[in-house]
C-alpha cells in the first residue's frame, strides 16, 4: 500500500494549524500592539487580523477603558509642619497604544512616583487648616499636572481625588475638641436667641393686648359720649318740639278767639282766671291791673285772697 499522501496531509494540518494560530481577534476597548521584526509596525483595532508567522507579534494587548489606580498612603508635609497620610485615586485612559507601550517603563509605577511627588509640592505650600477645606482645589492641581505629564505617554489622566487625609493623632484630638467647643457654642448661641426670640414675642404680645384694651376703651367711651349726645340731642329736640308745640296750641288758641271776636265780658273773665292762678304761685306781692280794677267782684275775690294768706 502506498503511504506517500501522508507527509503531504501532515503538511497541509500543519499549515492549517499554523494559519489558524495567526488569526487574531482584538475586542471591544482593547488594543494590540504589533511588532514586525521587533520593530514598532502597527495598532490594531477591533476586528479580525492576520499575523504573519515567525516574523510578526503582538508586542502589547493595552485596555482602552477607563481606568483606576489607587495608591497607599504617602507621608506630606504642611508649610505649618504637620506630617498627614494621604492617599489618592486617579482615574485615567490610554489614548495611544504607541505612546503607552513605548515612552515610559512601567507607566503605573511612574505615575505613582509622580503624583507623589506633585502631592508633597502642593501640600507643601499649604497650611493643615486650608489643606483640608481644599480637597477639590488640591485634586485640580494634581490632575493638571498629571495630565501633562503623561501626555507622551499617550494617557490621559481624568480626574485625581484625595481618598483619606489622616492628621497625626494629637491633631486630631485637637481638632474633635475644637468641633466639640463650636459646636456647644452654637447651642448656646441658638439657644440665647431662641429665649431673646421667645421674649421679643411675649412682649410684642403684652404690647398687643395693651394696644387692644385700649382701642377698646377709646372705642367704649367714644360710644358713651355718643350715646350721651345723641340723648341730649334727642331730649332737646323733645323739648324744642313741646315749645313748638304749646306755642302752636296758643298761636291756635288766639287764632280761634279773635275768630270768634269775644266781647268785653269774655275777655274780664278770662283776666279774672289768669290774676287768680298767678295768685295760687308762691309770689309775696301781687300787682293788679289798672284795667280791672273798676270791676264790681275786685273787692270780693282780693277779700277772698287776703283771708287765704
Amino acid at each position: 500500500m502506498d503511504f506517500g499522501w501522508i507527509p503531504l496531509v501532515v503538511l497541509v494540518v500543519l499549515l492549517l494549524i499554523l494559519v489558524v494560530s495567526n488569526i487574531v481577534i482584538v475586542q471591544q476597548s482593547k488594543a494590540y500592539v504589533v511588532e514586525r521584526l521587533g520593530a514598532f509596525r502597527t495598532v490594531w483595532g477591533v476586528g479580525l487580523h492576520l499575523k504573519v508567522p515567525f516574523v510578526e507579534r503582538v508586542a502589547k494587548k493595552v485596555s482602552l477603558k477607563e481606568q483606576v489606580a489607587d495608591f497607599a498612603p504617602q507621608p506630606v508635609i504642611t508649610k505649618d509642619n504637620v506630617t498627614m497620610q494621604i492617599d489618592t485615586v486617579i482615574y485615567f485612559q490610554i489614548t495611544d497604544p504607541k505612546l503607552y507601550t513605548y515612552g515610559v517603563e512601567r507607566p503605573m509605577n511612574a505615575i505613582e512616583n509622580l503624583t507623589a511627588t506633585t502631592l508633597r509640592n502642593i501640600i507643601g505650600e499649604m497650611e493643615l487648616d486650608h489643606t483640608l477645606t481644599s480637597r477639590d482645589t488640591i485634586n485640580a492641581k494634581i490632575r493638571g499636572i498629571l495630565d501633562e505629564a503623561t501626555d507622551p505617554w499617550g494617557i490621559k489622566v481624568n480626574r485625581v481625588e484625595l481618598k483619606n487625609i489622616v492628621p497625626p493623632a494629637e491633631i486630631q484630638d485637637a481638632m474633635e475638641k475644637q468641633m466639640k467647643a463650636e459646636r456647644q457654642r452654637r447651642e448656646s448661641i441658638l439657644r440665647a436667641e431662641g429665649e431673646k426670640a421667645s421674649k421679643i414675642l411675649v412682649a410684642e404680645g403684652q404690647k398687643e393686648s395693651q394696644i387692644l384694651a385700649a382701642e377698646g376703651e377709646k372705642q367704649a367711651a367714644i360710644l358713651h359720649a355718643e350715646a350721651v349726645k345723641e340723648a341730649k340731642i334727642r331730649e332737646a329736640e323733645g323739648q324744642a318740639q313741646a315749645i313748638l308745640a304749646v306755642q302752636q296750641a296758643e298761636a291756635e288758641g288766639i287764632r280761634m278767639i279773635n275768630e270768634a271776636a269775644p266781647g268785653e265780658g269774655v275777655i274780664t273773665i278770662k283776666s279774672l282766671e289768669a290774676f287768680q292762678k298767678a295768685a295760687d304761685g308762691q309770689a309775696t306781692k301781687i300787682i293788679i291791673p289798672s284795667d280791672i280794677q273798676g270791676l264790681a267782684g275786685l273787692a270780693t275775690s282780693a277779700g277772698e285772697l287776703l283771708r287765704k294768706e
